[in-house]
């Protein structure tokens, strides 16, 4: 009976110790998980994601002391003595301002998914003008401000909205590098004269006003440089 007992005692013993090892190797995986957890929740901010400096491209989105900077340009320096740096600037994305910062390599930063859509200009609001998502036809007001070259839109005209993928936000909205636009005014043409480096005063037929060849006249369609405002080439 005794030697029954001290069986059924070991088997007890065995099973307990089991028992509590799986148990041990339970919460060292829960431990392990919520490490991970923990690891990358410190990658992420704002729904964004960190990524080293030497993984940065044109066109990518930053977050840097509270604001968004797209990159337009970036390159990998060897100095004489000492490590690799990355040589990167930035645009703000809402007032253009360029900026140039220097980084270690492996230095993390804040990596802002965007998206781009085609958006089309209906018509302007009071201080805001309202365009129509070209996929959903969902209509949306954007601020004065956050279009690029809105001195040059026009009703009709189709321009690239990007906003935080993230969010939803919009971060601004960008006319194409050159459109076609009507001369308003411009004093009349002379016969003739095709001479591309003398220039004169012209309104276009959104308001804004531009510098034309003489022989440019009132009514003509021209193709403007919305970067900068330059005529480009009257349209035939």
């Amino acid at each position: 009976m005794q030697v029954k007992r001290t069986k059924y005692a070991i088997f007890l013993q065995k099973f307990a110790n089991i028992h509590f090892f799986l148990y041990l190797c339970k919460q060292i995986a829960k431990n392990a998980i919520t490490a991970a957890i923990i690891d990358n929740s410190k990658l992420l901010t704002h729904n964004n994601i960190m990524i080293n400096s030497q993984d940065i491209k044109n066109g990518v989105c930053i977050r840097m002391d509270g604001r968004l900077y797209f990159v337009i340009e970036f390159l990998h320096v060897k100095p004489g003595k000492g490590n690799t740096i990355m040589r990167v600037k930035f645009k703000d994305v809402v007032d253009g301002r360029v900026l140039e910062r220097r980084f270690n390599i492996g230095e993390k930063l804040e990596d802002v998914r965007v998206e781009r859509r085609p958006y089309q200009f209906l018509y302007k609001e009071g201080e805001d003008y309202i365009f129509m998502n070209n996929e959903t036809y969902e209509q949306v007001p954007i601020a004065h401000d956050l279009i690029t070259g809105v001195d040059y839109l026009k009703e009709g005209f189709v321009v690239d909205v990007v906003s935080d993928a993230s969010t939803d936000t919009i971060l601004f909205a960008e006319l194409p590098a050159k459109v076609e636009l009507a001369i308003a005014y411009t004093e009349p043409g002379l016969r003739g004269d095709t001479a591309t480096n003398t220039l004169k005063p012209a309104k276009l037929e959104t308001g804004a006003e531009i510098r034309v060849p003489l022989f440019i006249n009132e009514g003509e369609i021209v193709r403007v440089d919305t970067r900068d405002g330059s005529y480009c080439e009257r349209v035939k």
